[in-house]
């Protein structure tokens, strides 16, 4: 298998340059073998990259830049999910080559596999009878009485709770009527002493209204004698 890096070697881009740059540099720390292809001075290299891009992987305008990389005539990707692959400790995935023994992504392939049959085998060991079928018709059964008793509790608890809100109502109204029986007979006694003051203002502003006029009915009667003595003298 041969890794093939399409590259191109006067492109005017900086970006384009570095990204390069660096998947060659990183798979020549990694040994491993690679053939750049130049798609600057060749013509076919170009034709056949653009073509050989998955479709998914092309950008808005359809028009791969490079770096893009390929394992003989598979697609591996371009230099983000490079990026990204190397930063999982995945290249070799990636690149679709097994990982080198030592390496840490082999040692993490292997942690994985040892723990993924050690789990299998306890599970086997822990639960025997996990293979043993139960009939549908007792699990059905089960499931359904639990069914039925939760729906049983959940009314209970419902009306529970239904009859102390009835009874916390009631007790709120008693409080309610208990305090408004003395709120109205003190405000009965308020308006009996208020018509009372108001009788006696009445009352006594009768009297003196009828002291005034007995007053100036004597007034006249003085001055009607004053005046009769007069013209008779």
């Amino acid at each position: 298998m041969v890794i093939k890096v399409f590259l191109a070697s006067s492109s005017g881009s900086t970006a384009i340059k570095k990204k390069q740059q660096d998947v060659v540099g990183f798979l020549e720390a990694l040994k491993v073998d690679y053939t750049q292809l130049d798609i600057a001075c060749n013509e076919e290299n170009r034709m056949w990259m653009r073509q050989n891009v998955p479709t998914e992987k092309k950008p808005t305008n359809g028009i791969p830049l490079p770096p893009q990389i390929f394992n003989e005539e598979s697609y591996c990707g371009d230099y983000d999910t490079f990026f990204e692959a190397k930063e999982d400790n995945l290249v070799y995935t990636f690149l679709g080559l097994p990982p080198p023994p030592g390496s840490k992504e082999a040692a993490d392939k292997e942690h994985i596999v040892e723990n993924g049959t050690h789990a299998e085998e306890t599970n086997a060991e822990e639960n025997p009878d996990d293979s043993t079928e139960v009939p549908v018709e007792e699990r059905n059964g089960d499931a359904h009485g639990e069914e039925e008793q939760e729906a049983c509790e959940e009314e209970e608890g419902e009306g529970g709770e239904e009859e102390e809100e009835v009874a916390d109502d009631e007790a709120m109204e008693g409080e309610t009527a208990g305090d408004e029986e003395p709120a109205e007979e003190e405000e009965a006694e308020e308006a009996e002493e208020e018509t009372d003051e108001v009788t006696e203002d009445t009352e006594a502003r009768a009297a003196e209204e009828e002291q005034e006029e007995a007053d100036d009915d004597r007034e006249e009667e003085e001055d009607v004698e004053e005046t009769q003595e007069e013209e008779a003298e």
